[in-house]
Parts: structure tokens; C-alpha cells; sequence
């Protein structure tokens, strides 16, 4: 059974997806944009702010399942331009601690709302 995961503390879906689901123990969150849920825009600054805004949703949203980052087994990274990869993972390495979840990132030719960055996690009870 799917179980929709949803909170105001992180920005509500813009189009027909849920911001995650939990199934069988496993959480899959939609990709975060680096949506500031108080204001509706994005952070101000570049990719750095933009990643921390990112992975703080995600964190709100696991939250609302009772889990944290240190639940994530596998993150997706979406940049809109690959040179921002270090600068990220900057960032990103604020997060997460050993074992450090698996992880794909890569560069796309957009992001809805002309975003830097996008993430999604996969988590596990």
C-alpha cells in the first residue's frame, strides 16, 4: 500500500506528482527544486543556496516520515550546468555523513523554473 507523503514544510507539487511516497519500508521523493517554502521563490544567491534550499526540503519531507538524511540510500542530481558540480558537493557534503548515500549527477539542459538545481532521494526505513 502507498502511503503520500506531504507537508508545508516544503514547497507543494507543481503538476500531477506527490512530493513522495512510502512503500514497503522505502521513501521516493520527487525532485526538490530549490523552492524556499515560506516565500514561493528561490533563495537568493547562486548554486550553493540554491542546493542547501534543495536538500532542505527533502529533509522536511523525510521528517514528516519520521526519517532524516541519514535514511537516504540513493540521491539523483540534476544541474543546469555541469560546471556547478563542485560547488554543490560543496554544499552537499554539509548533509550527508558516512556511509554517504549512492548517487548519480548530472547536467540537463533546463530545470523548471529556470532552476540551478534539482534532487531527489530514494530513503529506507
Amino acid at each position: 500500500m502507498k502511503n503520500v507523503l506531504n507537508t508545508n514544510q516544503a514547497p507543494a507539487a507543481i503538476g500531477p506528482y506527490s512530493q513522495g511516497i512510502e512503500v514497503n519500508g522505502m521513501i521516493f521523493l520527487s525532485g526538490q527544486l530549490p523552492i524556499d517554502p515560506a516565500t514561493g521563490a528561490f533563495p537568493e544567491g547562486g548554486i550553493k543556496e540554491q542546493t542547501r534550499q534543495s536538500l532542505l526540503n527533502a529533509q522536511a519531507i523525510l521528517k514528516s516520515a519520521g526519517l532524516d538524511l541519514c535514511n537516504v540510500v540513493k540521491t539523483t542530481v540534476l544541474l543546469s550546468d555541469i560546471a556547478n558540480f563542485g560547488p554543490m558537493n560543496e554544499v552537499y557534503a554539509e548533509f550527508f555523513a558516512q556511509p554517504f548515500p549512492a548517487r548519480s549527477a548530472f547536467a540537463v539542459r533546463d530545470l523548471p523554473k529556470g532552476a540551478l538545481v534539482e534532487i531527489e532521494c530514494i530513503a529506507a526505513k
